[in-house]
């Protein structure tokens, strides 16, 4: 059986699938109104079998906007976890001007998740990048008014580009200082998806390569990447880290399970280590972390990652095989000494 076969029956196969009608809304804001898809254009669909009933109400969006699609289930395609992209489906992005990924992430397969992205950004598709996606996410934050939360981060963007400092506290014990690089470009992904920068859905952060973050983060919110399922909301076993010159040098935690699986994910290459990125969630229709990364890094509020930079759109000049970010709750945030939010609230208006 050949591939595009194989693709085609998963064309059949989701067209004819029924799904929650709850659905609908969280679909509909995402092929309307974050990817804007035309009737002319075409979409590439990627997702697995946990996510299928999610993709069938993705598609049923594109069937009634009359485009053109394919979809990919991951599983027909390829062994997983996955160790590369499968070329059928590199080969069928090129073809696309918007692209969908709506999977769930298994160990390990941060590597073909980068290879997609560097075929998104040569080719400047509008791709929605829906990891981890459920059906909590699809009936919250999903339902967002992403119009709302694109103007915010507007004004976000406004206040830190061309901002030297940024402090960042919590009533938990976080104190964290980030000295910005004028050299590294501020990136808005507000749900509002163009060719510059695709962009995770639910959307909601302004986020750049930060020149240098010193202090204590108090991640009572959650880690990202594959060990956020396994873990979930930490507020009841939160993870205290140190970091130093920009890099991760201490990390504490009454879950030593989760403290050594953050540690060891941290030190997989040269920058695991590394804060490669600095972001301030603005998704101000999420009310609290719910355990789930996809949505909890654009609660209002600093989150940090640690690895891969996103050069690309930063103008960071180095790289990770990596990329795991960190969540915590009820900041107060000084920009250059102007305090822009107290406790998780934005003094700043949408």
């Amino acid at each position: 059986m050949s591939l595009m076969k194989t693709a085609e029956q998963s064309n059949r196969q989701l067209n004819q699938m029924a799904f929650d009608p709850q659905l609908t809304p969280g679909a509909r804001n995402a092929v309307r109104v974050c990817l804007r898809v035309q009737p002319s254009e075409r979409v590439t669909v990627i997702t697995d079998e946990v996510s299928l009933e999610i993709a069938a109400a993705l598609v049923r969006e594109l069937e009634e906007m009359g485009c053109r699609y394919q979809t990919w289930v991951l599983e027909d395609v390829a062994a997983r976890p996955l160790t590369d992209l499968p070329l059928a489906i590199a080969e069928d992005l090129y073809s696309s001007q918007v692209s969908i990924f709506a999977v769930q992430a298994q160990t390990n397969e941060l590597k073909s998740r980068m290879q997609m992205t560097d075929v998104v950004n040569q080719r400047k598709i509008r791709h929605a990048h829906m990891v981890n996606i459920n059906k909590r996410i699809m009936l919250e934050g999903m339902r967002a008014d992403f119009l709302k939360v694109d103007r915010l981060s507007v004004k976000v963007l406004e206040t830190v580009r061309g901002a030297k400092q940024i402090r960042a506290k919590t009533p938990s014990g976080t104190d964290l200082v980030a000295d910005l690089n004028p050299n590294y470009r501020w990136v808005k992904t507000s749900g509002i998806i163009s060719t510059e920068k695709w962009g995770n859905l639910p959307g909601g952060e302004v986020f750049t390569t930060p020149g240098e973050v010193k202090g204590t983060f108090v991640i009572d919110g959650v880690v990202g990447d594959y060990l956020c399922a396994k873990f979930g909301d930490l507020k009841a076993s939160p993870l205290t880290i140190q970091v130093k010159g920009n890099r991760v040098v201490e990390a504490h935690s009454a879950n030593k399970e989760l403290q050594d699986d953050f540690w060891a994910y941290t030190h997989t290459d040269e920058n695991s280590n590394r804060v490669g990125e600095f972001a301030i969630g603005t998704n101000i229709e999420l009310v609290d972390v719910i355990g789930e990364i996809l949505q909890d890094e654009k609660y209002p509020g600093v989150h940090i990652a640690f690895g891969n930079p996103y050069g690309a759109h930063t103008g960071a000049e180095w790289y990770s095989s990596t990329h795991i970010d960190v969540v915590g709750r009820n900041f107060d945030i000084w920009v250059d000494g102007e305090q822009i939010m107290r406790r998780g609230q934005f003094l700043i208006e949408p």
